[in-house]
């Protein structure tokens, strides 16, 4: 009705995804999952994201189901690739962060932490990793929101996240905090719709 305040566009809820295994395996797994369904239901994609995109997806799903998280995370390794082709629509900040393009061999010498003992090379890519964890984390709670999916209690998970790393290191206590909105947040989310030929060209040629 005329003057009537602006809703949320709501997303078809569809059947709830199956839990998968319990474990540390499953938890990272989930971490790079769910923002990846999160950035295949965002409205960049006309009608739906493309079948090259889509199904290593759904093989990081089955795999992760069936309990093989070396194959999740392989289907997951390719989707990255996928995310940063350039034929595709530019994923928007924060989900630009799951994009992994494929680099030009260079001498190991050129990478500015060569030189950096393995244990600390290791701790700050944990530390990389987790400042996008928690980026990607607000991105998708952010997003659920806004298309009516519930969100509650989300927010004090997501303080807890962020204090841990105020300070230097990465504190257990920060994926203890976000690991259970990964979870949770993966069973409320609809199903990625699948675009037709039309849909698939058109999004190649805005890309």
């Amino acid at each position: 009705m005329p003057g009537a305040p602006n809703r949320p566009p709501e997303v078809a809820a569809g059947p709830a995804a199956p839990p998968p295994p319990a474990g540390d395996a499953s938890a990272k797994v989930l971490r790079r999952l769910v923002p990846s369904h999160v950035a295949l239901l965002l409205d960049s994609w006309k009608g739906g994201a493309p079948p090259e995109v889509l199904a290593p997806f759904e093989k990081a799903e089955a795999a992760l189901l069936a309990g093989d998280a070396a194959g999740a995370t392989g289907a997951l390794d390719l989707l990255s690739i996928r995310f940063a082709e350039p034929r595709w629509p530019s994923l928007a900040e924060p989900f630009r962060r799951l994009r992994v393009a494929i680099p030009a061999p260079m001498p190991p010498q050129w990478d500015p932490e060569h030189a950096l003992a393995a244990p600390e090379k290791e701790l700050r890519r944990a530390r990389r990793t987790a400042d996008d964890q928690l980026l990607l984390a607000e991105g998708c709670v952010a997003w659920a929101r806004e298309h009516g999916i519930d969100t509650a209690g989300f927010a004090p998970a997501l303080v807890v996240a962020r204090q841990a790393l105020a300070g230097e290191g990465l504190p257990p206590e920060f994926y203890a905090a976000l690991d259970p909105v990964w979870a949770t947040l993966r069973g409320r989310l609809p199903r990625p719709k699948a675009a037709g030929r039309a849909a698939v060209a058109a999004a190649a040629d805005d890309g």
